[in-house]
């Protein structure tokens, strides 16, 4: 009975093998044809991108800006504050925010533009 069930063991490990095998094979062509790593090159350049526009944002355009202001810490020092209740409204912190958006959403577009990847096929 013992050998049976051997056999039995032997022959569904080679059919999920099997299948693996073709699960893996049809992953691989997924891959492909979806030009998934192409996707994952522009994941990661665009991650790194946005970075080096907030870099250029921070360090660059809102230290002058936060000196016409009159705050040492750029335009994120610039705060209105609310009563005496020690609460504040961030209003420089979020103009850089918005900032940032608009040029990296600029820098995209033209990137965009650049490689003409806005024509349709």
């Amino acid at each position: 009975m013992a050998k049976i069930d051997r056999e039995k063991a032997k022959g569904a490990a080679k059919a999920g093998a099997a299948k693996l095998k073709g699960g893996m094979s049809g992953f691989m062509t997924f891959i492909k044809e979806q030009n998934i790593v192409g996707l994952a090159v522009g994941l990661v350049l665009g991650t790194h991108a946005g970075a080096l526009v907030n870099s250029l944002i921070d360090n660059v355009f809102m230290p002058p800006l936060g000196l016409l202001l009159g705050s040492a810490e750029g335009l994120r020092g610039v705060t209105i504050a609310l009563g005496n209740t020690g609460a504040v409204i961030a209003l420089g912190a979020f103009i850089n925010d918005l900032i940032n958006f608009c040029v990296l959403a600029f820098v995209i577009y033209l990137v965009i533009k650049l490689l003409k990847l806005d024509v349709k096929k």
